[in-house]
């Protein structure tokens, strides 16, 4: 049970704003395919500089769509990390393909692009590349392999809205990008996710999957990109202006393909919307929690802090350090485990996909398959990081780290 002195590992940044804006949809009487989700979606696609924006459920049935949008499926391959979150992973299953993992650069934890390429095989029909800890770097290398090989570069993106890579934002390297909205993100709509493309096709064929494969309506004559993406955020449903549902054109129960309920209701949109408009204050005090935690722990010897280029700009999803090369699994654990004793919030990002339980018997993956990412994992530790953790609270979090890592150094003697 938690207590008023715990330092949580994450807590999403909610203000009356945020309030007011939900308040308003509930009062309004249209709480699903409706203006506050086309606003949330106009946003996002003005942020990282693409034509369409697709509002969906979560950061996961956005990688599901993308990949079914980009026809990938049994017998297929896509190339991924396998230090991640396992969902950008699972969706490579959903659709019936097949991860195939590569190691990761020690510096950056992204995939080495080099692996990545010599990956390739007539099977390969996409890179999925996952910005770790919303790190941008090698996205533009990705992009440039996605091209010579002419496959999609499928950008997940869930952890790096916000962030930027020699000028570019996230969001703008792949064929398609996909962000995610949960609690811990740099903004958050409860549960949500954002498909961005510059591929209308694509886009169109989003909006119908998330919409239980609903016909997409036409565009009218002479719209610009914006006002496309509205008329065609409807959910794909031909939804009437009065909320009729569609029922006078009869699309509403129409539907040209297998399709999905992973629409985005305009109570998490409005969340959404406040939280977009606040997205440079957010990002300022991420910055500055980060900041805080570099200085007070760039002389710690036995610490590896994030490496960041000098090319890439982060919003910060999260803020994870690594003990040193010497350390074990099980010395990061127990270093872990008494910081949450003294009420201290810490995690394991993240364990490695491959040798998840269900990875390992599927397809037979073992220890020592990938080493830099397993060397990694083993010896992560998330530490306390929101938009709002004080100063006196970040030394704590330091002092607690600390004196966990003296501990455990006088237990090997």
């Amino acid at each position: 049970m938690s207590t008023v002195n715990e330092i949580p590992l994450s807590r999403p940044d909610v203000t009356q704003l945020e309030i007011d804006a939900v308040s308003a949809v509930l009062r309004s009487g249209r709480l699903s395919i409706g203006p506050v989700q086309e606003q949330f979606e106009a946003q996002v696609g003005a942020a990282c500089d693409r034509h369409y924006a697709i509002a969906c459920s979560s950061g996961t049935v956005g990688l599901h769509m993308a990949l079914l949008a980009l026809g990938i499926g049994p017998g297929d391959e896509v190339i991924t990390t396998p230090f991640s979150f396992i969902a950008s992973s699972n969706a490579i299953l959903y659709v019936g393909a097949r991860p195939v993992f590569v190691d990761i650069c020690p510096r950056s934890l992204n995939m080495d692009p080099a692996r990545v390429e010599a990956a390739i095989t007539p099977r390969t029909r996409a890179i999925l590349a996952v910005e770790t800890f919303g790190n941008p770097e090698h996205m533009d290398a990705y992009a440039s392999i996605a091209a010579r090989h002419e496959i999609p570069l499928i950008e997940d993106c869930c952890e790096a809205l916000g962030c930027s890579h020699k000028g570019r934002p996230c969001g703008s390297f792949g064929r398609v990008g996909v962000f995610g909205f949960y609690p811990n993100k740099q903004i958050t709509t409860g549960e949500g996710g954002m498909i961005v493309t510059d591929d209308k096709r694509l886009a169109d064929l989003c909006r119908s999957l998330r919409s239980q494969g609903r016909p997409v309506p036409a565009t009218p004559t002479g719209m610009g990109s914006a006002s496309a993406s509205a008329a065609v955020g409807m959910g794909g449903a031909g939804v009437a202006a009065s909320g009729a549902g569609g029922a006078g054109t009869g699309s509403w129960l129409l539907h040209e393909r297998l399709g999905y309920n992973y629409r985005l209701s305009e109570v998490h949109a409005a969340l959404g919307v406040v939280q977009m408009k606040r997205l440079p204050e957010i990002i300022a005090k991420r910055q500055k929690v980060a900041r805080a935690y570099m200085e007070r722990l760039m002389t710690h010897g036995e610490i590896v802090l994030p490496s960041i280029s000098p090319q890439s700009v982060m919003s910060w999803f999260v803020f994870v350090v690594r003990l040193a090369s010497s350390y074990t699994r099980e010395e990061r654990d127990r270093v872990i485990a008494g910081m949450r004793r003294h009420e201290v919030g810490a995690g394991d990002y993240f364990p490695c996909i491959h040798l998840q339980p269900f990875y390992r018997e599927r397809f037979g993956h073992a220890p020592g398959d990938f080493p830099i990412a397993e060397s990694v994992s083993q010896r992560t530790i998330a530490l306390p990081f929101y938009n709002d953790l004080r100063e006196r609270d970040i030394d704590m979090v330091c002092q607690t780290l600390d004196l966990m890592i003296r501990r455990e150094n006088l237990s090997r003697k």
